[in-house]
């Protein structure tokens, strides 16, 4: 039981969180790619895939690509951007954000702290950690909510450990809505010193039923190292019927019996100046971008391939992305360095790849994700951003390329949609809630 317990710990911690492309390759007189929109992607058709993929993941092509898989391909450059009222947020703003040292930014409001299009990847030092911070502060809406199903894989075999619940992020700072931009500088709450909060509610399995989360990230983030405040996380675990606070220092840990460090959600969840980061180079790149394929609970049979690890069975569009390296600042930590693919125009990962301190590939983090204006069922406008126009994560994969373990996390009628009022904000991130339980 005590075992159980740390383990339940150990996982909740975790959720601390269209024209053709330009050439790139050229083969047999052929500029571009040799597929199009509509085409289906079987196996004996992948080498046309491979000049757009990243070649960790191509070279470790047999997790994600199997007999049967059906690629369907979407429209190449699709419009995903945000808002009308995020962008005018970064127009308002536009040129006031700027690096200042160990990596931390200044005198950012809200809005994309670095227009894209004014980041040159290869004459600016500064570009890797302006398009990182452009991450950080991509456009997610209030936050996120969402049902969620984790499931843990070995080999291709799915062990009977799992989890499900809900789960919620505020946005309790930065917001582009005008209220908050005009009363309070995009803070939801006067003087407010936190940047998000996120709760977890776990239903299942039965022995891990009623677990509850509430985790705080600070806007000293943004600062350097020495000055930053780490995320308190407190936890209600019903077989200790008590919360409990956890430790958030160390977000580099692997979760318990799984493949994800506490930074690996979404490729990177982690503390931006904890960092060094580097602008690798810009290409076109193929990827899952917006699923077809509803997955749990709606079709629990759903073939993510013999791992248990892919979306070969799915949409995937042609999209225009950046390529960042991370170098860790900590000694300590697991990782040598990780490449991050960034949609351009979204600023959400497509993949990301971690060496270990040998310097040899280590893990495969690839997302799902599902376009917000193809479904408004789930996810309603609100006072001041009546279309939201957000691309979701709708599912995080990693996969173990040394051991051939790894761990897939589905989420469905995801949105970010606010609560309808202040009061219904304070009452969800009160610490204070957990005391209750279930």
């Amino acid at each position: 039981m005590r075992f159980r317990s740390r383990f339940l710990l150990s996982f909740a911690a975790a959720w601390l969180l269209a024209a053709p492309a330009s050439a790139q390759v050229e083969d047999a007189g052929i500029v571009g790619p040799t597929f199009k929109e509509g085409d289906v992607i079987t196996l004996d058709r992948i080498e046309a895939l491979k000049p757009y993929l990243p070649p960790e993941f191509w070279n470790n092509r047999d997790f994600f690509f199997y007999e049967g898989m059906k690629l369907e391909i979407g429209p190449f450059h699709r419009d995903y951007s945000p808002p009308p009222e995020y962008h005018a947020a970064t127009e308002r703003f536009r040129g006031q954000a700027r690096i200042g040292p160990d990596e931390s930014i200044e005198n950012y409001t809200a809005g994309q702290p670095f227009p894209i299009d004014e980041i040159d990847c290869k004459g600016d030092p500064n570009a890797g950690i302006k398009v990182m911070w452009n991450h950080d502060y991509q456009w997610r809406g209030d936050g996120a909510s969402a049902s969620f199903f984790y499931s843990y894989w070995d080999r291709g075999e799915q062990l009977p450990l799992y989890y499900e619940g809900t789960s919620k992020t505020i946005n309790l700072s930065r917001r582009v809505e005008k209220e908050f931009l005009d009363k309070n500088d995009g803070d939801i709450f006067r003087g407010e010193k936190r940047k998000t909060a996120f709760g977890i509610e776990v239903d299942g399995p039965f022995d891990a039923r009623g677990i509850m989360l509430m985790s705080y990230r600070y806007k000293s983030t943004d600062n350097p190292r020495k000055s930053a405040k780490n995320d308190d996380t407190w936890v209600y675990v019903p077989t200790l019927r008590r919360v409990r606070r956890i430790s958030t220092a160390q977000r580099t840990d692997a979760i318990s019996g799984t493949d994800f460090t506490f930074d690996d959600l979404g490729s990177f969840a982690g503390i931006v100046p904890q960092y060094k980061w580097e602008c690798i180079g810009e290409m076109d790149i193929i990827a899952p971008m917006n699923a077809k394929a509803r997955g749990y609970p709606y079709e629990k049979d759903h073939n993510f391939g013999p791992y248990g690890l892919s979306y070969a069975d799915d949409n995937w569009e042609l999209r225009h992305a950046i390529k960042i390296r991370f170098v860790p600042k900590n000694q300590d930590h697991p990782y040598h360095h990780k490449d991050i693919y960034i949609d351009k125009q979204t600023m959400s990962a497509l993949y990301s790849f971690a060496y270990d301190q040998k310097q040899e590939l280590w893990k495969i983090i690839w997302h799902n994700h599902r376009w917000s204006e193809d479904d408004d069922s789930y996810y309603k406008g609100w006072d001041g951003v009546p279309k939201p126009r957000d691309l979701n994560i709708v599912s995080d994969t990693i996969a173990n390329v040394q051991t051939g373990t790894g761990n897939r996390i589905e989420f469905w009628d995801i949105h970010g949609t606010p609560f309808k009022s202040k009061g219904k904000v304070r009452r969800y991130i009160d610490v204070g809630r957990l005391t209750k339980g279930r």
